[in-house]
């Protein structure tokens, strides 16, 4: 079993991602905004981050260049959950140190194919 830490500032999202990575097997820890986020991975140091993008305190893009760029968290991917489908965020997205990019409404099957390519066994 894998840890993956969900980092979005919408209950209903939290809710159901939770549920979509519990399914798979998976043990969840969560955060409500990027700032918590960037201190649950240095806690927790997950195998996976599922990060959303618009969020107060610090957003996703600066969350993700965080922990891409700290030696503790630096291999921990990241996959980016949101609504900012334009391929500018996308490109954007990448480069703070994203591995994946998921638009919002998620589509489950497309979810759980990128947890388990960056969760192999999972």
């Amino acid at each position: 079993m894998s840890k993956v830490l969900i980092i979005d500032d919408s209950p209903s999202q939290l809710v159901s991602m939770k549920r979509a990575v519990e399914k798979l097997g998976h043990e969840v820890v969560t955060a409500e905004d990027g700032a918590a986020g960037v201190e649950a991975a240095k806690r927790e140091l997950p195998d996976l981050i599922l990060m959303d993008v618009v969020m107060p305190n610090l957003n996703g893009f600066q969350a993700t260049r965080t922990i891409s760029k700290d030696a503790s968290t630096s291999h921990i991917p990241i996959v980016l959950v949101t609504t900012k489908d334009q391929d500018t965020d996308r490109v954007w997205g990448m480069r703070q140190g994203a591995k994946a990019y998921v638009t919002k409404p998620i589509d489950d099957a497309e979810l759980m194919r990128v947890i388990k390519e960056y969760l192999p066994g999972a």
